[in-house]
């Protein structure tokens, strides 16, 4: 088990007098079976209105708005969160089992191609060729191992909306490109998927208190009788080191933060992510 604290903080410079701003935040971690959220909280300066709901992939929204003139915008996520061992593994389905009509009709979001994780016909020979003979749950990391190798972690070549196939071709990209492409290499080969946002503490032998700068992050779970949490940049399932925010068919599903305004443009933007073990 760890306990882990995050600040998320996130600053628009306008440039000039902003006359209005509406925005959705997704950065209130989840609470579920594996990850206990002690505490967790969403502060908007300059003081507006602010509102709380859940969407339909489960994530927890903070809606706010700012209807006075403001030349910055700043929004700071607090959490505290402990995260648990993984929950004992339920039978592994076999290839038959997720070809049931049940299966397919319960994960058929999960399945089903988008015009981010959608892959080149090469993706999908490849991710058949890594499955073969192996069990369902086997040939999913089969399947993220063989697409990661094919790409070098190199920031700045994609955006977050860019479609996987562009990072293929590019054989180059981030966190978000490498969930795209695993995701659409393991739907392609009938095997449920979905993308994971949050954050990764990045040194795991970081003594107790100790303050570190981190980033947010992108993985996927996939389904083989269970979810499971694999992170195709890292090669490595996931662990008590990452805090789940959002799950979504893909990135557009679960955008830290998004939102438009009335005002000069463009404006600067400035991300910073503090993450501290706390036990």
């Amino acid at each position: 088990m760890s306990v882990l604290r995050v600040v998320h903080t996130t600053r628009f410079d306008y440039g000039g007098a902003v006359r209005a701003s509406y925005n959705e935040a997704r950065m209130r971690p989840v609470a579920d079976e594996r990850q206990h959220v002690r505490s967790t909280r969403v502060d908007v300066h300059p003081h507006t209105w602010t509102d709380e709901y859940v969407d339909y992939w489960g994530t927890a929204v903070t809606a706010f708005e700012m209807l006075s003139a403001h030349e910055r915008l700043t929004i700071v996520a607090s959490s505290v969160v402990e995260r648990g061992p993984a929950p004992a593994p339920t039978p592994d389905r076999s290839w038959a089992d997720l070809g049931e009509e049940a299966v397919l009709d319960a994960h058929a979001a999960f399945l089903s191609p988008t015009a981010t994780t959608d892959v080149p016909d090469d993706v999908a020979e490849l991710a058949l060729e890594a499955a073969g003979g192996l069990a369902p749950a086997a040939a999913a990391e089969a399947v993220c191992l063989a697409v990661r190798d094919r790409l070098e972690y190199v920031p700045g070549v994609t955006a977050v909306h860019s479609p996987a196939a562009e990072a293929w071709a590019a054989r180059k990209g981030v966190c978000q490109d490498m969930a795209h492409l695993a995701i659409g290499a393991l739907r392609s080969v009938g095997i449920p998927a979905r993308y994971v946002s949050g954050y990764l503490h990045p040194l795991s032998d970081a003594g107790i208190g100790e303050t570190v700068r981190g980033d947010s992050h992108a993985w996927l779970e996939f389904w083989t009788g269970s979810w499971t949490g694999y992170d195709p940049t890292n090669r490595r399932f996931v662990s008590t080191d990452h805090v789940v925010v959002a799950r979504g068919r893909e990135y557009g599903d679960v955008p830290p933060l998004k939102g438009v305004y009335a005002g000069p443009g463009p404006s600067v933007l400035q991300v910073e992510v503090q993450v501290t073990r706390l036990g």
